[in-house]
């Protein structure tokens, strides 16, 4: 039922697609009026090139390349604004068997301003990399659509992954997952369907910040190395970061509408991932919102910050995120690193101040704990979510000075944490009178009113 009310169907996901006629549109977007179509096909037929690279080669800014059916045997680089489209949506399949990425718009490139715009991929089943099946690093407004990305981070093996580019500092664990954004702004990762990989979809910070990108729509699931969608800042590249650290950080990111199913099944990870685990990382202002998160092997939404660095090691910045409107249901515990005694709807685990963070419009069903805390100092707002049963709010911490501001809930029944046979607090430092009523959302969806 949760998928459908996402517009996603379990016995078709593959179809996570635009019409054709939308995907022309798109096209447009990207393409300035004097730009070059151009073709694709294994024969050479109609003038076509034979194989992707070469028509990105011989491509120009604003050209737009149509890719006939059939299995292309190589990676794929963009290093300029073009559109790449597959005619017949996941018929054009790249199989980047022994080759580190299936589609790279590589930004890196373009020194010394580096940086690609205005990219378009659509249509495509990409296979077998690697690393990443589609990697993105120092680019703007690029959009990646309608993709299948399957069985890609082939290196891995016993937690490393050897070959991993040495920019990409904190990957070798997952290879960089099935999609990555790296130093990637205002960019949008569209109705993909990623799984087999080792991880999902990662957005990271190691050449650059990555900011203000959208993921919606996508379906990621049964990558079981590591989490479904993650944000996660990193050690800086060793290699290009030409600037302070201070100004990179991941931020102001839209995850919305996804289904993130059945990921960190063999090593934990979460359905949502939000990371700032080392001094001097940022994790800040991100928006998780309507999204449907069941079965994975951790929490639904893990917020970790391990470090608390003393001055004048720079602080870490994990604030102001915010989650929303979500359904929980069936994930595990958090990982040994920020453990929770029961599997979990979110955990927000942090070794420094928080502050700023909101949980508010959300659904939780069959955990154990549907919402941990555990912090040193600051304090979570909790507001208008409908707990089930077992633990509702859980205040971890050893110190008991975070707290939680939870009132303003519906606990499972009217009796609030207190009653009989509802949700419970657990912990110090939590208030919860007064609590709603009645369920935040009915049975039709419906939101409470006062």
């Amino acid at each position: 039922m949760f998928l459908r009310a996402v517009g996603i169907s379990t016995a078709n996901s593959t179809r996570l697609l635009l019409a054709g006629g939308m995907i022309v549109s798109l096209a447009g977007l990207v393409s300035p009026a004097s730009a070059v179509t151009r073709c694709v096909n294994k024969d050479g037929r109609n003038g076509c090139s034979t194989t992707i690279s070469a028509a990105v080669a011989a491509a120009s800014a604003g050209d737009v390349i149509n890719v006939w059916p059939g299995v292309y045997n190589e990676q794929v680089t963009i290093t300029e604004p073009l559109s790449l489209i597959s005619v017949w949506p996941l018929s054009a399949v790249i199989d980047a068997t022994n080759l580190p990425n299936g589609i790279w718009v590589n930004g890196m490139s373009m020194a010394p301003n580096p940086g690609v715009a205005n990219v378009l991929i659509s249509g495509f089943k990409v296979r077998g990399a690697d690393f990443e099946g589609i990697l993105l690093t120092n680019v703007t407004n690029v959009t990646v659509v309608g993709n299948e990305v399957t069985g890609n981070d082939a290196s891995l093996s016993g937690g490393a992954c050897p070959g991993l580019p040495l920019f990409e500092t904190n990957e070798a664990a997952d290879c960089g997952e099935g999609i990555h954004l790296v130093g990637t702004d205002h960019s949008t990762i569209l109705r993909n369907e990623v799984y087999g990989n080792a991880g999902g979809i990662l957005t990271s910070d190691e050449t650059g910040p990555s900011v203000h990108n959208l993921i919606r729509e996508n379906f990621v699931h049964d990558n079981s190395w590591d989490c479904g969608i993650t944000l996660a800042s990193h050690a800086p590249s060793p290699t290009i970061t030409p600037t302070p650290r201070v100004s990179y950080g991941v931020g102001y990111n839209t995850i919305s509408r996804n289904v993130s199913l059945r990921n960190g099944t063999i090593t934990p990870g979460a359905g949502v991932g939000i990371f700032a685990p080392s001094p001097g990382t940022t994790d800040t202002g991100n928006v998780v919102i309507n999204n449907v998160l069941i079965d994975n092997g951790s929490t639904g939404v893990a917020m970790h910050n391990h470090a608390a660095p003393p001055a004048p090691a720079p602080p870490v910045n994990m604030n102001d995120n915010l989650i929303v409107g979500n359904h929980f249901s069936g994930n595990g515990p958090d990982n040994p690193g920020a453990p929770t005694p029961g599997p979990t709807g979110i955990n927000v685990f942090s070794k420094g101040l928080i502050t700023g963070t909101v949980i508010a419009q959300n659904t939780f069903e069959n955990e154990a704990i549907a919402v941990g805390f555990s912090a040193p100092a600051g304090s979570l707002t909790v507001h208008f979510n409908d707990f089930s049963s077992g633990i509702g709010i859980d205040n971890l911490s050893a110190m008991n000075t975070g707290t939680v501001d939870a009132t303003e809930n519906w606990w499972g029944c009217a009796g609030g944490p207190t009653g009989t046979h509802c949700a419970t607090v657990q912990g110090f430092g939590v208030s919860f009178a007064p609590w709603l009523m009645s369920p935040f959302r009915d049975a039709a969806g419906n939101e409470y009113t006062q």
